[in-house]
């Protein structure tokens, strides 16, 4: 475990969901004090409610693209704020390319007004449906600016590019992290990203449905250890962008039959419509990450996969529970 020297204080926004939640655990675990902003839009107070007994937590419902207020001084701004699967962003188009724009702005002016480190939890996505393969951070994308999915690819990349503009204009100390997709407990199971409904619909015995012929392909990463890589950029010096993603690569197919096996599961794949612009490959190079962090992923890909299955059987439980 990393260890800060005194205790630090830092702001997640869109802390209360998937990834925002499980940074807010682990930087109190380092000794920091967090305040969590988030609008509940996509996350879930829920998700946060037991890190009060964890140590120095406040949770506080806001808007980041409303305006940013922290009372007292801040060591870490980390904006983790935005839909991040189609589902929600295709549903809340506006909303997402505001918290990539107007929310980056508004916390970058926080980081600034505190002379805060600055983090922006960038994607994957700004590489669009890549023409190179692995993808360094040397690579601009091959992004579709007028397509249903650039409000998230095109919020990422403006995201980037202001944070760069508040490096070079005003000094503040900025990095940028492109998460590659990443999964584990406390996901949605509704989200609409394949990992969570494959599980949902295995474990209900249902068809699991693959888009296109399943030929496409991902490369997916255990949440514990894209949250150290997140930790260990944050407490660097680096300004990326830094690749933080495990390179190991699968078709939609074969993850789809690892999760019905593993779930135990006699669900059939079915084939659907392939959304648009849906990338063809994604795979990260992090030779970065290895060099400058000394970080790779550690879970394997079967071990992470029986966790999330774990954690989704039993929260399935108790919505059936609820719901009967």
């Amino acid at each position: 475990m990393l260890r800060v020297m005194a205790r630090k204080r830092a702001v997640v926004t869109g802390g209360a969901g998937f990834l925002g939640s499980h940074l807010c655990e682990r930087l109190l675990d380092e000794g920091l004090e967090v305040v969590c902003l988030d609008n509940f839009v996509t996350g879930g107070a829920a998700n946060v409610e037991h890190l009060r007994e964890r140590g120095p937590f406040r949770l506080i419902r806001a808007d980041v693209t409303d305006y940013v207020h922290v009372a007292g001084p801040v060591d870490y701004v980390c904006h983790f704020a935005s839909p991040a699967s189609p589902i929600d962003y295709l549903q809340l188009p506006i909303e997402t390319l505001k918290v990539g724009s107007i929310g980056t702005l508004h916390t970058l002016g926080l980081a600034r007004e505190k002379g805060a480190r600055y983090f922006l939890a960038s994607t994957s996505e700004t590489y669009g449906d890549p023409q190179i393969h692995p993808q360094p951070e040397s690579y601009w994308g091959h992004v579709n600016p007028v397509g249903p999915r650039g409000v998230y690819d095109e919020a990422k990349r403006f995201a980037e590019a202001m944070t760069m503009a508040y490096r070079r204009t005003h000094d503040v100390d900025t990095t940028i992290i492109r998460i590659f997709n990443t999964f584990g407990p406390t996901m949605r199971p509704n989200d609409g990203r394949a990992i969570p409904t494959f599980i949902r619909q295995a474990l209900h015995g249902e068809p699991v449905t693959v888009a296109g012929d399943g030929s496409q392909t991902r490369s997916v990463c255990y949440v514990d250890d894209l949250i150290e890589g997140v930790v260990r950029l944050l407490f660097s010096d680096l300004a990326g962008p830094v690749n933080v993603g495990n390179p190991y690569e699968l078709t939609m197919k074969a993850l789809a039959e690892r999760i019905i096996a593993l779930a135990g599961s006699g669900s059939e794949i079915v084939y659907i419509p392939r959304p648009q612009d849906d990338p063809t490959v994604r795979q990260p190079d992090i030779t970065l990450a290895r060099t400058a962090l000394g970080w790779e992923p550690k879970v394997p890909l079967d071990d992470g996969l029986t966790r999330t299955i774990d954690w989704f059987r039993a929260h399935l439980a108790a919505i059936d529970a609820a719901v009967g």
